[in-house]
């Protein structure tokens, strides 16, 4: 009979948690919360860093061709589309690098990744469009050297922008 007892006990036992076995799990919970909660807070972060290594990337990119193509070369920012189009000194769309048989226009609203980005302003000496001529030197719409020009991105509080320094055209991200 004893031994009967002891094994009842024993099979109650194994049905539970024991104090130690809970605590384990609820550390374990707590360090994954931990690791977690900031990855989810910084989606956006990421986003807007992304976006502005685009539009510097591309404005290096266009700069370059002009210097290569030895022609003009404009972006023409739409913030309110959240979009920018390349256009050659005819006006017409460029092709872009990577994508076959696409022309070279970006739009962060019907880009999945990038979708939360905003385009709060593209100020190139009061304009939306910066001109790259054929040694690489920025300039507004209306062809003359640029004094000031940068785009001004959003995403859910933070703010970041990427500039295009006068003369030089050298592109920054702040």
């Amino acid at each position: 009979m004893f031994s009967v007892y002891g094994s009842e006990r024993s099979s109650i036992k194994a049905r539970g948690f024991t104090l130690v076995e809970i605590i384990i799990v609820v550390v374990i919970l707590s360090i994954a919360a931990v690791m977690v909660v900031p990855m989810i807070s910084s989606a956006s972060g990421l986003q807007i860093k992304s976006a502005a290594n685009i539009i510097a990337a591309d404005l290096e990119h266009v700069k370059s061709l002009a210097i290569s193509r030895q022609k003009s070369y404009s972006v023409v920012f739409d913030a309110s589309t959240n979009s920018y189009q390349v256009l050659d000194s005819d006006s017409n769309a460029v092709s872009h690098p990577t994508k076959a048989n696409g022309l070279f226009s970006v739009s962060f609203a019907s880009d999945s990744s990038l979708s939360n980005v905003d385009i709060t302003s593209a100020d190139f000496d009061s304009e939306q469009t910066v001109v790259f001529d054929y040694l690489g030197t920025p300039k507004n719409n209306s062809l003359t050297d640029l004094t000031s020009g940068q785009v001004t991105l959003e995403s859910d509080g933070i703010t970041m922008t990427v500039s295009v320094e006068p003369v030089t055209g050298y592109v920054t991200i702040q």
